[in-house]
């Protein structure tokens, strides 16, 4: 995996990736978005863009001078309906005419889980969620999609958001927020399943590829250790949260402050996001039940 400590593009700056392949990072750099969201340019004359990134007019500018004489966009692929990867695409679309190809809208690909606890209207979340989004083209898991140079495969891998995809290209996959070069994902109830997280990252394990080029972050050149290292990430916070359960019953607040003990302060309302998506997933187990209603304040014991 490349170094985050080396990963330092200029925001702007169309920078050649992999062949065929540039990135322009966003000038939207935030405790959660890293550096800021890498925008992607695939092809040598009609070009696939994937992930526009936030509603910016410098970045759209960006993505525009980065057109050489002769190329034109012809396609925009949107991974997921996050507000920091979704909402330049509706402008992009209108100064193009590329359409906006996606799995779905911000419901889309939702769980019959995570749909039934969001009708309660009491698990909270909705994070940075562009609302509006509505793409032009849906695309189903395995679509592929072919430019005069280039084929992308769509690979829907729900879990950080219902409506994510990842695209394939040859051996390098765009992998979103699913798998990112410098943190783990959110996964925030309703529209972060964690259920569906780890499913899809064991999906990505089982399909070879040479190089993940992330949402946010540097590209990751061991892509089978670094999904690894997430599983296994994932699998130790699951037992901490079992440990701590077993001295009696808590909230995700209560639980977030005993197992996140290395985080700024500011960063432990998303932790406990964190620690609702696994105590969601370990009911789904049964392996621990809470007495009233799920909510975002429920308190949690073992079953």
């Amino acid at each position: 995996m490349t170094s985050e400590q080396t990963f330092a593009p200029v925001p702007g700056r169309a920078e050649e990736v992999a062949p065929g392949v540039r990135r322009i990072l966003a000038p939207n750099p935030s405790p959660f978005t890293g550096p800021g969201t890498n925008t992607y340019l695939v092809g040598q004359t009609a070009l696939a863009v994937i992930d526009p990134g936030p509603d910016m007019a410098i970045h759209l500018q960006a993505i525009l001078k980065a057109l050489r004489p002769g190329q034109h966009i012809s396609h925009i692929l949107v991974t997921h309906a996050h507000a920091d990867h979704a909402p330049l695409a509706r402008a992009l679309s209108q100064g193009t005419g590329a359409p906006v190809l996606a799995y779905g809208d911000a419901l889309a690909g939702r769980s019959a889980v995570m749909t039934r606890l969001a009708l309660s209207g009491e698990l909270g979340g909705g994070e940075g969620t562009d609302r509006l989004f509505r793409p032009d083209r849906l695309l189903a898991d395995g679509d592929v999609l072919h430019g005069e140079d280039w084929s992308l495969r769509a690979l829907w891998t729900p879990g950080h958001f219902g409506n994510h995809l990842c695209f394939v290209l040859d051996d390098v996959i765009f992998t979103g927020d699913l798998v990112m070069g410098w943190s783990s994902s959110l996964v925030s109830p309703p529209d972060g399943d964690l259920t569906d997280f780890m499913a899809s990252c064991r999906r990505l394990r089982a399909l070879p590829a040479r190089l993940y080029l992330p949402g946010h972050g540097a590209p990751v050149t061991t892509p089978l250790a670094r999904l690894d290292w997430l599983i296994r990430h994932r699998d130790r916070r699951e037992a901490s949260l079992l440990q701590a359960l077993a001295h009696g019953p808590a909230t995700a607040d209560d639980l977030a402050r005993r197992v996140y003990t290395d985080i700024a302060p500011g960063l432990l309302p998303a932790a406990s996001r964190n620690v609702l998506a696994h105590l969601i997933d370990l009911m789904g187990k049964s392996l621990i039940e809470t007495e009233e209603n799920l909510t975002a304040e429920s308190r949690f014991h073992l079953s």
